[in-house]
């Protein structure tokens, strides 16, 4: 007996009632690929719902996201199988100008969609090309700029805006449209703590009617988990393998996922661990008020065989694997009054626009150390001045020799090959510093302008994207990679030279978890072996986890640099820094049941296992 036969009245109406979004075993092959990503996905979206889109880097999640406004097929080069509609527009039929209407969309980059000279002029562009009304335009225009807090900005120039300020600047772009689609790819990568919570804030203020639905792709789930209602997953290969609510997916599949590589809540991440420990906590904790509430109401589980004990300095030295010496040929040679990095009175201007007020820092040799700070704090102008990106005024940034010569190399002076033998650089942007037209060549380029032989040459490349997952993309151009591999590729190609000084910008952007711990525990290693790391990152938990020591700036001053555990210590700096205190500690800070736990601030200080 069919549908129509059992209720009749019910069949009709579902099938009269379309989904905004009807998406049926969807496949896309890049130009070029041989591999579908994502493989194989159906689901549809409702209005009024908010949906998040989880997967491991390279599962198609970027890819899907273009398809739904057709930039895929219509200006990216792409074979697609299967069936995208939005509101029962075909997407493969209908023009992208057209769906504009139907879908606003966020980029991962947000320099990819801005084009105009001002703020106010950017976010009108999408409603003035619609022909609406001039005051409507402006209406809708200065309510997205305020949603977003820009609104005083408006008349300055997108290139102004820090990297955060841009992705906020793009999210009101797409508010302004008016979409009954809104598709969000990784928008608040780029955002300080306190930026991404007036984000979510503003997002949630949007979606708190049923005319609009939201499809998120996100790995900072700390923050978005609180936002969505529903959770798609695909696999490795670019299949959903769950779709359901944050509970079903989320709570009850948590291991699942964690061994597949996708990101989850670190509370979630740490509640996990302290379940192999002996606790309960069930339901799982998604948040740091959960994961706070359920330790408080469980009692202390009974000691294993291997003890849960807090640590709180890690593993031993005799419990590390022993370092692996990736470049021995480079050792990183300072000591404590002949720093590596020496910074004195560093003043630097853009335009007319003073972004480092008279900087004096040492870094020593062997540290690893993260620079912290709001959106446009001046952290991303700091490191460009120590490898000589953004050139410093003459005396102000000095490098020590690693060969052990008294002579320090003025930073300001220096050539663009001497600075690469001493500096590894990685953009906040991979695109940004891709220039040949293979993976591998990328990989290759700098080992080949050190005139090495053609075998070490390949082994150490093969080697290289081996390890980052990178083999199978050898002979693809860079710019077909997903916003994760061209990640891996960046820092590859600065890890490969051997310099020893690496700078990163938001080293884990567009990462899975997988990759994102593989990636950090292979800077440690090379921490370990001498090389000094400095990474900017929006991650307060990822400071905490790995680096000695945490520089903050604060309006282009420098207002702090100590050790990581006192600078978190101090609440009266983080707030005037205008950053939060990672997840875990916030989870732990204060309990009476588990006191032990409370001296906890990183996952691996916690009973359990690995990180």
């Amino acid at each position: 007996m069919t549908a129509l036969e059992r209720d009749p009245a019910a069949a009709l109406a579902a099938a009269s009632d379309t989904p905004l979004v009807r998406v049926r075993g969807l496949a896309i092959t890049h130009d070029g690929e041989t591999v579908a990503a994502p493989a194989s996905v159906s689901f549809d979206l409702a209005a009024g719902e908010v949906a998040l889109l989880l997967g491991p880097s390279g599962s198609g999640k970027s890819t899907l996201t273009l398809a739904l406004n057709g930039l895929i097929p219509h200006a990216v080069p792409a074979e697609v199988t299967g069936i995208v509609e939005i509101d029962g527009i075909d997407t493969t039929a209908t023009t992208v100008a057209d769906l504009s209407t139907r879908v606003g969309m966020v980029f991962q980059d947000p320099d990819a969609q801005l084009v105009t000279g001002t703020l106010l002029d950017e976010v009108a562009f999408g409603p003035e090309n619609l022909r609406m009304p001039v005051a409507d335009v402006l209406e809708r225009a200065e309510a997205a700029l305020r949603r977003v807090g820009l609104w005083e900005r408006r008349g300055e120039n997108p290139d102004r805006l820090s990297g955060g300020g841009r992705q906020r600047l793009a999210i009101a772009c797409a508010l302004a449209m008016g979409s009954p689609l809104l598709v969000l790819d990784e928008p608040t990568a780029n955002l300080d703590p306190r930026g991404i919570e007036e984000v979510y804030a503003a997002l949630a203020d949007l979606v708190a009617g049923a005319e609009r639905a939201v499809l998120l792709v996100e790995h900072n789930l700390d923050a978005a988990v609180g936002f969505v209602d529903r959770v798609i997953v695909l696999d490795q290969g670019g299949r959903v393998v769950a779709d359901g609510s944050v509970d079903a997916v989320l709570r009850e599949r948590a291991g699942e996922l964690h061994a597949m590589g996708v990101w989850l809540p670190v509370s979630t991440i740490a509640a996990l661990r302290l379940r192999r420990a002996g606790f309960t906590l069930d339901p799982l904790p998604l948040t740091p008020a959960e994961l706070h509430a359920a330790l408080e109401g469980e009692p202390a589980p009974v000691p294993s065989a291997a003890g849960s004990q807090v640590r709180m300095d890690g593993p031993s030295a005799s419990e590390k694997p022993p370092a692996r010496s990736i470049h021995p040929e480079l050792r990183t040679v300072s000591g404590p009054n002949r720093p590596l990095i020496a910074v004195r009175g560093l003043t630097l201007r853009r335009g007319h626009t003073t972004v480092l007020h008279d900087i004096d820092l040492d870094v020593a040799g062997g540290e690893f150390v993260a620079v912290v700070g709001a959106n446009g704090a001046g952290k991303t102008s700091l490191i460009q001045a120590l490898a000589g990106v953004v050139t410093p005024p003459r005396g102000t940034v000095s490098l020590s020799d690693p060969s052990g010569s008294k002579d320090r190399l003025d930073v300001g002076r220096a050539d663009a090959r001497t600075l690469a033998s001493r500096v590894g650089f990685v953009f906040q942007n991979p695109e940004h510093q891709f220039i040949t037209h293979t993976v591998f060549d990328e990989v290759a380029h700098g080992l080949r302008q050190r005139r090495l032989p053609d075998a070490e040459v390949r082994e150490r490349t093969e080697a290289l994207l081996h390890r980052f997952g990178l083999t199978d993309k050898a002979g693809s151009h860079p710019f077909l990679l997903s916003g994760g591999q061209k990640r891996r590729l960046s820092v590859g190609t600065a890890l490969v030279a051997g310099a020893p000084l690496l700078i990163l910008d938001e080293p884990t952007f567009g990462q899975d978890r997988a990759r994102a711990d593989e990636l950090l525990t292979l800077l440690q290693e090379l921490n370990d072996e001498g090389t000094t790391i400095i990474v900017v990152t929006h991650d307060m938990q990822l400071v905490t986890e790995y680096a000695t020591r945490t520089v903050v700036l604060s309006e282009g001053r420098l207002i702090a640099a100590a050790p990581t555990a006192e600078v978190f210590a101090d609440a009266d700096l983080i707030e005037r820094a205008g950053l939060r205190l990672p997840p875990l500690r916030r989870a732990l800070q204060g309990l009476a049941q588990h006191p032990e736990l409370a001296r906890a601030a990183r996952l691996a200080d916690l009973p359990g296992g690995e990180r």
